[in-house]
């Protein structure tokens, strides 16, 4: 399914990796083993060192299932190369764009990597789906919870 793809860039397609095997080889085990400890105290019903374990198993193996699906549905991107023209805007992309008078400057990233507080908005949201395939100058529509901002696109980098 095409909407599944999940666009990172390579350090956090690294970094999912390195943490999905740092949960299969070290954390999942040690969990295992401390829920089994716990087991053999007895009477599990009043055992708060079992059913802490067993709730942190639950994440870790959530987590677990979580990246794995990332890495099956992965496209790593590695942003627009510095000689390309930058025609439109794409994942990777850096754009400079002006709403109500103020400049802000956004990249457009996988929604893995997406923090608004520093500006890396994802494909995936309003925002992001609204610039993606823009051309410098476009003006952009987006209804946000504060109604709809006009953004212009300045320069797409």
């Amino acid at each position: 399914m095409v909407d599944d793809i999940q666009y990172v860039t390579q350090d956090k397609l690294e970094a999912l990796e390195s943490e999905l095997k740092e949960l299969k080889t070290n954390t999942i085990p040690l969990i295992a083993k401390r829920i089994d400890e716990a087991r053999q105290m007895g009477d599990l019903s009043e055992n708060a060192e079992y059913h802490a374990a067993r709730e942190e198993m639950g994440w870790a193996q959530g987590r677990s299932r979580e990246i794995q699906h990332i890495l099956d549905h992965v496209s790593v991107f590695r942003g627009q190369s510095s000689t390309s023209k930058n025609k439109s805007v794409t994942i990777g992309s850096t754009i400079v764009v002006q709403s109500n008078g103020k400049e802000k400057e956004f990249t457009i990233v996988g929604a893995q990597e997406a923090d608004p507080i520093n500006g890396l908005i994802s494909n995936e949201s309003p925002l992001g789906q609204a610039f993606l395939g823009k051309e410098k100058g476009a003006s952009v529509e987006v209804k946000v919870p504060a109604g709809v901002q006009v953004y212009t696109v300045l320069d797409i980098k």
